[in-house]
This record gives structure tokens, sequence and C-alpha cells, in this order.
């Protein structure tokens, strides 16, 4: 499930211009050989770093923002160096290890003004983990608490926002995997293990798009299991809350032909 990482990238280079203003090492060479350990002094091992970033060489500009840290911890630079290391991590997929410096970064510093960057930043590194309905669901799951987290701690921040809409996706997935698992016991005729499935979608993600489905396959459901008025109450639910969709039609036309008394006719 990958995204776009504007709001990321906004919000990192920002936080980066806070610290080193418009200082630049300009071109230079170097590769991987530059983060290998020399003394320098932080400026100038900062901005290394940052350049590095600039030019989405990601890999050294994460390992030179680490060593910020290792030969200057006691620097304001190294609490930034930090942050951004985390988030070179993050952009060259490398979640882990974001999560362990963003993390590293809140036990040291969790009062800092970036705090909700990092764990909006954790948050971010489940969230681009999340796979198909197919496979298992631990780490959308992770990815859930991390962005609810996020909303508990700054609910009136811009990674908040932007949270709850990632929020709306997890849980649609998720709804989607109880479904994928009810239609299976659906289909191998487990009746009542679908039905728990379906009536988990119904009570806990009533929001998804997965919704009105799950309504539709409880009335389709409970007909299967000799209980039509069963089916005509979820079918009226569905009907009071999707009145023009096809599934509420379905359902309709479901009780009719199997238990029109069920309707009152």
């Amino acid at each position: 499930m990958r995204t776009s990482k504007f709001l990321s990238l906004g919000a990192i280079a920002a936080s980066a211009l806070a610290i080193s203003g418009c200082s630049s090492l300009g071109g230079g060479g170097g590769g991987p050989s530059e983060a290998a350990y020399v003394a320098r002094d932080v400026e100038t091992l900062y901005t290394a770093a940052k350049a590095r970033l600039d030019r989405g060489d990601l890999t050294v500009a994460a390992a030179l923002f680490d060593e910020v840290e290792r030969q200057h911890p006691y620097s304001p630079w190294a609490r930034r160096a930090q942050l951004m290391s985390a988030f070179a991590y993050y952009a060259r997929g490398q979640y882990n290890q974001s999560i362990q410096s963003a993390t590293r970064f809140l036990s040291i510093h969790p009062g800092n003004r970036d705090a909700p960057y990092a764990y909006y930043l954790i948050a971010m590194c489940f969230y681009e983990q999340i796979r198909d309905v197919e496979r298992d669901q631990a780490i959308t799951l992770q990815a859930r608490r991390a962005l609810q987290e996020v909303i508990r701690r700054y609910p009136s921040s811009q990674y908040a926002a932007d949270a709850r809409l990632k929020l709306d996706l997890v849980n649609d997935h998720l709804a989607g995997k109880e479904m994928e698992i009810g239609r299976h016991y659906e289909r191998t005729g487990l009746w009542l293990a679908a039905q728990l499935r379906f009536k988990t979608v119904v009570e806990d993600y009533e929001t998804t798009s997965h919704a009105a489905e799950a309504l539709y396959r409880l009335t389709e459901t409970s007909l299967a299991l000799g209980i039509p008025e069963e089916a005509h109450r979820y079918a009226a639910v569905l009907g009071a809350n999707y009145p023009g969709s096809d599934w509420y039609e379905n359902a309709y036309e479901l009780i009719e032909d199997h238990h029109p008394e069920a309707l009152g006719g």
C-alpha cells in the first residue's frame, strides 16, 4: 500500500532547514566511503548528510546522519540527525531501521517539538508495508495502532489529519480481510463462522466500503441457516442504510424468492 510521500518530505525538509539554514556542500564526489569514520566538525558532517539527502543518495545520507549522532552525541545537531536518519531509512524502504531511529529519538527527546513527526514516521513505516488481504494482517493492525497513536497524542496536528485519512484506508483493508475469510466460510457451508466475520464488519467497520455487502451476506447466511426473520432484519438494515445499492436489491430479491412470508407478504 504505497502512498505519496509529499507530507513526509515537506515536514522533514522544514525541520532540516530550521537547523541547517542555507548551508550546503555543493556537489562533491564521494560515495559510501564518505560515511566512513573521519572526525569532522558537526556542522560540516550534518551539511554533508543533508546534501546527500537532497540529491537522493539515501544510503550515504542515512549513514552520515548516524555519524553525526555518533561523533557529536550531545550536540543539538545530533537530535535532528536522528530524525533525518529515520526519514532517510524510510524513504529507502528500510522500515525497521527507520522505526528504530524514530523510536530512539522519542526515547531520548519525548517532548521535542518534532516528536509528532517521529510518531507519524513510525506509523508510515507500518502503513507502507500493508499488503493484500490474502496475507496475514499483523502489520496492518500495527499500522492502525500507530496511526491511532498519532491522532490520540496530536489531534490538531497536520499529521493527525493525514493519519485519519490513512486510518480509513486501513480499516477498509481490515474489513476486506474479514470479508475474504467470511466468503470462504460461506462457500464451504460454515454458515455460523461466516456470520461471525460478517458481523465483525457491520459492528466494527460500519463506515467502510464493505458494510453493505456484509449485511447482504448476513441476509444470505441467515436464510441458509433457516432463520428468515433474521434475514429480513438484516435486509431491512441494508435498505435503511443503502437504499439504492445493488446489495439491497439482491437481498430483497433473495428473500422474496425463498421466504416471501418474511416480508409480510
